[in-house]
C-alpha cells in the first residue's frame, strides 16, 4: 500500500503537463474534450487512433493544435484514389549529376501523421502506411529508416459519403488501439466556435511540452498499478464478445460474426492505464475501463447481418457485455 501511495503521489507530480496541454488545446478547440482525451491516451500508449466524424468537427485542427503544443513535426496526407505508396513513405530519385540514386523521404517522416480520408485511397497505399504503423520502419530501396517518436497516426474516415471509397480490411482496422466517433458541439459551443472564427485575432499555440517528455511520460504510464482484479475484468469482457454464451449473454450468439483480437486485451488495459495518468492517478479503477471501452472494441466485433437486420451495432454489444459482467 505504500509503494502504490508512493506511486500515486510520483504520477500526480509527472502528470501536471496535462493540464498544461488542455489548457494549450483548449484555446483553439472549443468542446471535443472526448477527442482530445482520446487522442492524450493514443498518445501516451504509443497507438494510433482512427476517427470517424462528418467534415468540419476539428478533426485536422486538434491535431495540428496537439503537436504544436508538443514542440511535434506535423504533416498532412490527403488519401485520394490515384495516391500510390511512394506519395507516402517516399522513393528512390536518380541524380543526373552524380549518376546516383538518392533517398527522397515522404511525408509520413513525422511525429504527428494526419491520414485524411483514408479509406479514399487503394489498397497498397493503406498497407504501406499501416506498415509504417506496426513496424515504426520505412524501407526505401535498400535502406531501411526508423521513425520518429513519438509517433501518432490519426486516420479519419467520412461515415456519410461512400462513393469511390474502398473500406479498411478488418485485420488492418485491428491495428489501430482506438476508434473514435464524433458527434456535433452543443448550442453553446458553436455558438463559441463561431465567434472565435468571425474575429480578426487569430489564436496562437504555445509549445507547452516537448517530445522527450511524452516519451519519458509513456514508461510512468506503463508503471500505472493494476490489480489482477481489474486484468480478470479485462479479460472476461473481451472473452464475452468471443464466447458470449459463457457470460449467459445467449442473446448475442447470433449477433457476433467474430470477437476482439487478443490486441483488444492489451489496448483497452493500456488506454485504462493512460486514462487513469490523464486523471492524475496512480492505480486504475473499473471506472478507467468502461470509459475506454467502447474505444477499444467498437472496430473489433464484427456483427452478422442478423444483427444488421435488427440495427444492432457493435455499441450496443459493448453496451450489454458491460451492463452483465459483473464489475470487480
Amino acid at each position: 500500500m505504500a509503494d502504490i501511495k508512493e506511486l500515486n503521489e510520483r504520477i500526480q507530480r509527472e502528470s501536471a503537463f496535462i493540464d498544461l496541454l488542455l489548457m494549450e488545446v483548449g484555446k483553439v478547440i472549443i468542446g471535443q474534450k472526448y477527442m482530445v482525451e482520446r487522442l492524450l491516451i493514443g498518445l501516451l500508449s504509443n497507438g494510433h487512433v482512427l476517427l470517424e466524424g462528418v467534415p468540419g468537427l476539428a478533426k485536422t485542427l486538434a491535431i495540428k493544435t496537439l503537436s504544436s503544443a508538443i514542440q511535434a513535426k506535423f504533416h498532412r496526407i490527403q488519401f485520394t484514389p490515384d495516391l500510390l505508396p511512394a506519395d507516402v513513405v517516399g522513393t528512390m530519385v536518380f541524380n543526373q549529376k552524380s549518376g546516383d540514386f538518392s533517398v527522397r523521404k515522404g511525408p509520413i517522416f513525422a511525429n504527428f501523421i494526419l491520414a485524411d480520408e483514408i479509406n479514399r485511397a487503394p489498397a497498397k497505399v493503406q498497407s504501406a502506411l499501416l506498415e509504417a504503423m506496426q513496424e515504426r520502419q520505412i524501407t526505401i530501396g535498400d535502406s531501411t529508416f526508423k521513425l520518429d517518436d513519438p509517433f501518432l497516426v490519426l486516420a479519419t474516415q467520412n461515415p456519410i459519403e461512400q462513393e469511390g471509397t474502398y473500406p479498411l480490411p478488418e485485420a488492418q482496422v485491428d491495428r489501430f488501439m482506438l476508434k473514435i466517433k464524433i458527434d456535433y458541439p452543443n448550442r453553446e459551443e458553436e455558438r463559441l466556435i463561431m465567434r472565435q472564427n468571425i474575429t480578426s485575432t487569430q489564436v496562437q499555440v504555445k509549445s507547452v511540452i516537448a517530445p522527450t517528455e511524452i516519451i519519458k511520460a509513456r514508461s510512468t504510464v506503463q508503471e500505472v498499478y493494476m490489480d489482477e482484479k481489474i486484468e480478470r475484468y479485462i479479460l472476461d469482457i473481451v472473452f464475452a464478445t468471443r464466447k458470449p454464451k459463457d457470460f449467459k449473454l445467449d442473446k448475442l450468439t447470433n449477433m457476433i460474426s467474430y470477437g476482439a483480437s487478443p490486441r483488444a486485451s492489451i489496448s483497452l488495459a493500456l488506454a485504462a492505464k493512460a486514462f487513469a495518468f490523464i486523471k492524475r492517478r496512480g492505480y486504475v479503477i473499473p471506472e478507467d475501463i468502461r470509459a475506454t471501452c467502447h474505444d477499444v472494441l467498437r472496430h473489433r466485433i464484427a456483427v452478422t447481418y442478423e444483427a444488421e437486420a435488427e440495427n444492432i451495432t457493435s455499441e450496443n454489444i459493448v453496451d450489454d457485455i458491460l451492463n452483465t459482467i459483473e464489475v470487480p
